[in-house]
């Protein structure tokens, strides 16, 4: 029987070290850590730092040794190019032998980098924990990223070996992934050793000779390689994230914390135990990819699903609820922008009836604030507990959640919970102290960070200082801003960049959009600060229908103008709004905000590498001369 959140929380802030020893109990260590936790070099926090484990073992040989090895581990399952298949663990524990084996014959070993330039496909999660097995360091970098960007991770990365494919493949286009490569390593500096390439017969790639070789091939002549003892403290992975200067942050995960704070999220966040069937709909480019398809699930003895597809357009707004069906899933997570698309689509939910979703228990979301429209309309409609929950690519898992399996809390909407236990959440003004409850301020969170959580940046202690640790002495800075209730719950409004000054009035974007969100003819929504010379700013909606709404939108825009005016106030001076037919994401599905801000206030702007489709920037643009902005034409 699961103990009560509070008697958990308080114990393990009593005791974190003890808290997290007895977590470490869960996982197959080769050599048991003696020190749980090294705090002798602040900022930098080592978890069990002498211990040696091996990541692939933990998600993979452990379950074939436990008698599981007849249990599927993967399930792949590929709309756009109708296929599918099922791997069993003892399957997969041959496959991912044989495919360390094929690296190390390429002369990968102990700490060298293997960057992963992969669809979503079998292949990039068995890469992956190949990497694990003998030790290498993975970087995985979404498939189809510009080749600029791409250029960048090789050099700061210095792989021996790229491991990619020949395309990916999306609804209306195949995007052809080796001519990007090649393009990129022309541009590095850095020249890897090898290209090992998986060809898909929807794009036969050209290879070149003495550095490209088949995958097919190298893997059939591969001797099996086995797990190989790694230190704890050593990278499981690196992952790049955005930089301000333009030179991407190389997140590293140290591999000890990392396997034991994975597996104790899937029992005791997301309430799946081994033998489940848990469906994370990302990518394996992004920190979800790493977490919540291939690792946690793993770890656990669950059985993970690889979905290529989309929320909607393969072939409908139904496809989510089709592969619950199908698959048996237990669990799902995926961001509130893709509910968003569904509900576009389906605003009545209408598709949902079509699906026997019995084995359904929970609708998990992050990546992204979830306004409580979104949430409101995944619990009315799949009749399940919708989970909102919090997180970043540093953390690597939840900051805040509800944690289903330790106790459900009462849901307030807007807000992800409670902090897990031993993350001590606080919110602090630009003095760095902490404010009221309510008030709006940056969130840290005091250090040490939980297990599983960034040990730095790639091969840059400064940067990583300076970027996450120099404005508040003793926290980590989230970037994002926001306030705690009377309760402790966790309210995250927006990143502080989005926090807008108003006559000197700071106000929060995230509660404009959360009004906007909530009219009945919206399905999504951003809000922005753009100049204006007497206010110095003023906050502007980009507001996008719901499919098949007939009313002017001068009238609709009317209403949200009061809406906003009625819920938060005459002080948020929120008189501009424009009606766009969709919003400039990137391919994770997070709203460009910085990009149309530039673009409203008439200032240059970089081409952003990860958006998923430029010519929604020109649209963007039109929408704007309709209303005469930017100001300086």
């Amino acid at each position: 029987m699961a103990q009560r959140f509070n008697e958990v929380a308080a114990q393990a802030h009593k005791d974190p070290q003890g808290f997290w020893q007895e977590a470490a109990k869960d996982v197959i260590w080769m050599d048991e850590p003696k020190t749980i936790l090294d705090d002798t070099n602040p900022p930098f926090y080592h978890w069990f730092p002498d211990g040696t484990i091996n990541g692939c073992y933990n998600a993979v040989d452990r379950h074939v040794v436990e008698g599981r090895g007849d249990q599927n581990a993967i399930i792949y399952d590929s709309p756009i190019t109708d296929s599918k298949r099922t791997i069993t663990y003892r399957e997969l524990q041959d496959e991912v032998a044989r495919c360390a084996g094929m690296i190390a014959a390429h002369g990968v070993g102990y700490g060298d980098r293997v960057i992963l330039y992969m669809p979503m496909v079998p292949s990039a999660v068995i890469g992956m924990l190949a990497c694990a097995r003998i030790g290498a360091i993975h970087s995985v970098v979404f498939g189809g990223f510009a080749s600029a960007e791409l250029a960048k991770r090789i050099d700061d990365a210095k792989p021996k070996l790229i491991l990619t494919a020949s395309c990916g493949i999306e609804p209306s286009r195949i995007v052809s992934y080796k001519p990007l490569l090649d393009e990129a390593i022309e541009m590095a500096a850095h020249k890897p050793d090898a290209v090992i390439l998986e060809q898909r017969p929807q794009a036969i790639a050209e290879m070149i000779a003495g550095r490209d070789f088949d995958w097919a091939d190298e893997i059939g002549k591969a001797e099996p390689a086995d797990c190989v003892p790694v230190r704890s403290g050593d990278p499981a992975y690196i992952l790049y994230t955005s930089g301000t200067t333009g030179m991407p942050k190389g997140v590293v995960r140290p591999t000890g914390a990392h396997i034991v704070a994975l597996k104790w999220s899937m029992k005791n966040i997301y309430d799946c135990t081994a033998g489940d069937v848990y469906w994370a709909a990302s990518d394996v480019g992004w920190v979800v990819g790493h977490s919540y398809i291939t690792y946690a699930p793993l770890f656990e003895g669950c059985t993970t699903v690889i979905y290529e597809g989309k929320p909607v357009g393969t072939p409908d707004a139904g496809a989510f609820w089709r592969v619950i069906a199908e698959h048996k899933v237990r669990a799902m997570f995926t961001a509130p922008t893709a509910i968003r698309a569904v509900k576009k689509e389906d605003p009545d939910g209408a598709l949902i009836a079509d699906y026997d979703l019995s084995h359904f228990k929970y609708q998990f979301l992050a990546g992204e604030r979830c306004d409580p429209d979104t949430l409101a309309w995944c619990e009315e409609k799949l009749g399940v507990p919708t989970i909102d929950h919090w997180w970043q690519t540093e953390t690597g898992w939840s900051i805040a959640a509800n944690c289903m399996g330790i106790e459900p809390l009462p849901v307030k909407s807007g807000s992800p919970t409670l902090p897990i236990p031993t993350c001590d959440v606080q919110v602090l003004d630009e003095g760095g102290k902490q404010v009221a409850n309510g008030e709006i301020g940056s969130i840290v969170v005091k250090l040490p960070l939980p297990p599983g959580s960034l040990s730095g940046l790639w091969q840059n202690d400064a940067r990583f200082i300076e970027a996450y640790m120099a404005d508040f002495p003793g926290y980590y800075k989230t970037g994002d801003a926001g306030y705690l209730d009377e309760d402790g719950y966790v309210y995250v409004m927006s990143r502080t960049d989005d926090i807008i000054n108003v006559a000197g009035h700071r106000l929060s974007t995230g509660g404009m959009e959360e009004v906007l969100a909530a009219h009945k003819d919206v399905a999504e929504c951003a809000v922005l600060g753009v100049d204006d010379a007497l206010k110095g700013q003023v906050p502007m909606g980009f507001v996008v229908l719901k499919s098949g709404v007939s009313r002017a939108g001068d009238e609709i825009i009317k209403e949200l103008v009061a809406d906003v005016r009625e819920k938060i106030g005459p002080v948020a001076a929120f008189k501009l709004a424009v009606i766009v037919a969709r919003l400039p994401k990137t391919r994770s599905g997070k709203i460009l905000r910085g990009t149309i801000q530039k673009i409203a206030n008439g200032q240059e702007f970089a081409m952003p590498a990860t958006i998923d489709d430029p010519v929604i920037l020109d649209e963007i643009a039109d929408a704007l001369s309709h209303i005469g902005y930017p100001l300086s034409q």
